[in-house]
């Protein structure tokens, strides 16, 4: 890298690529069904870290209430978010529905947790209107 470099913590470098992706993620409860408890949610918490270490992602943030979750993931560009939230919906699930399975089944049954939906909004340092101004401010070679 070069010396005039100033590496920000969120940007990271591979061999032919530096990125800063981050991720907001909504997973809601199957039905909107309040089966989360304050423990779910810490343990909830320590699985998708888990599993966003498997694929070389940071959970930034992560916040819940009994329906539902919110995490901040930052992300490497090789890694599919489809993929990625398939993993996260899919390990927490079977964990939580296996450590805290009596507590579960009075709110969910059919061995779902999670509902087959989930919002993924991306996030970033610039707001969309100076991205789009910054790209328009290109000059093209004539």
């Amino acid at each position: 890298m070069s010396p005039r470099w100033n590496p920000h913590p969120d940007v990271r470098t591979g061999r032919h690529v530096v990125h800063n992706l981050h991720v907001h993620l909504v997973f809601v409860t199957k039905y909107r069904r309040k089966a989360m408890t304050d423990t779910m949610l810490t343990r909830c918490e320590e699985i998708m870290r888990e599993v966003c270490a498997d694929f070389e992602a940071e959970l930034k943030q992560f916040h819940g209430e009994d329906d539902h979750v919110h995490l901040l993931v930052h992300y490497p560009p090789k890694v599919q978010l489809s993929k990625l939230v398939n993993s996260l919906k899919g390990v927490s699930a079977r964990m939580l529905r296996k450590e805290y399975d009596t507590h579960v089944r009075r709110y969910l049954s059919g061995g779902h947790f999670w509902s087959g939906s989930y919002f993924a909004g991306s996030c970033g340092d610039a707001p969309l209107t100076d991205v789009r101004h910054y790209i328009d401010s290109q000059k093209r070679p004539t």
